[in-house]
């Protein structure tokens, strides 16, 4: 069974209603009619919200072709995260997390989103991506809306290990297509977008496409836009806990990525950090402990 629409599980429930037992449609009503609620809650909430047990609310979710509970909710996340505005979020968020538990909920989402990231991560893709950025003529980085701080950060340590590479600057559309002017054959354009998927970056990597230069996609998973236009696609996990979408796994597959173009290429990044170092200490960029 499909579940990478939005619309898929709550099709799904509403298809199979008539057969579900009576506490399966208890869940199955309560989900439809408050999804933005029920995408936050543990299986014991949900279960507590509903008045079933929290073993019947697991079985639900298996019943549903979902491995556990932890697939179900990943499923209405995804219709949160595309229908809800950052306003809805916070009002969802707030009604199942509690002023309390907001700490060790975010980090605890973080180290989920890294933990999946790292159990779905495929080393081929990977391998494949350090190959393009090596062996590209040039490399354009472009990353839209909060995203921009991902880009930014590939672009900054790029730019230290290999001459040829430009951050797309996050302005006009039109001056976005300016930048990449001279995108043709040989050259890498780096896409880098996560929910809610920026237009300027889907189209930019189109553009790119089109011109006959190499795409190299940074996203969450195959639903996304970048997926079909991009030669290469490296996936991490952003699930949300409220109005903000995680950045923490994205950037520890941004760090991969350099660390492993650093190793790759160790005699030039061995020689451009040791002149670094020299040029830092004689114009004190960082402190000291005689300073």
């Amino acid at each position: 069974m499909k579940k990478d629409t939005k619309t898929d599980i709550l099709s799904v429930l509403e298809q199979r209603m008539a057969s579900f037992s009576k506490g399966q449609r208890t869940i199955a009503r309560y989900i439809l009619g408050n999804y933005d609620k029920a995408a936050f809650m543990t299986a014991a909430r949900m279960g507590e919200a509903v008045g079933v047990s929290e073993s019947t609310v697991v079985r639900f979710a298996v019943e549903l072709g979902y491995r556990g509970y932890p697939g179900m909710k990943k499923a209405l996340q995804e219709v949160v995260r595309n229908r809800l505005t950052s306003v809805e979020r916070i009002e969802a968020a707030e009604s199942t997390i509690g002023t309390q538990d907001v700490l060790k909920a975010v980090l605890r989402a973080d180290i989920n989103n890294l933990q999946a990231t790292l159990e779905e991560v495929d080393q081929a893709s990977f391998n494949a991506a350090v190959d393009l950025i090596l062996s590209a003529k040039r490399v354009y980085v472009i990353g839209m809306r909060t995203s921009t701080t991902l880009a930014h950060f590939l672009g900054i340590y790029l730019n230290l290990l290999q001459d040829n590479v430009q951050v797309i600057q996050d302005t006009t559309a039109m001056e976005v297509y300016e930048q990449m002017l001279r995108v043709e054959r040989d050259d890498l354009v780096i896409g880098i977008s996560f929910p809610r998927y920026s237009n300027r970056t889907v189209n930019a990597m189109k553009f790119a496409r089109d011109s006959g230069a190499s795409t190299l996609g940074i996203t969450d998973g195959k639903a996304s836009p970048l997926h079909e236009i991009s030669d290469v696609c490296l996936y991490a996990k952003s699930e949300m806990v409220s109005f903000l979408d995680s950045l923490v796994a994205p950037l520890g597959l941004i760090n991969a990525l350099i660390v492993a173009l650093g190793i790759r290429n160790r005699d030039q990044t061995f020689e451009t950090f040791q002149r670094l170092e020299s040029i830092w200490t004689e114009y004190g960029v960082y402190q000291t402990r005689e300073s």
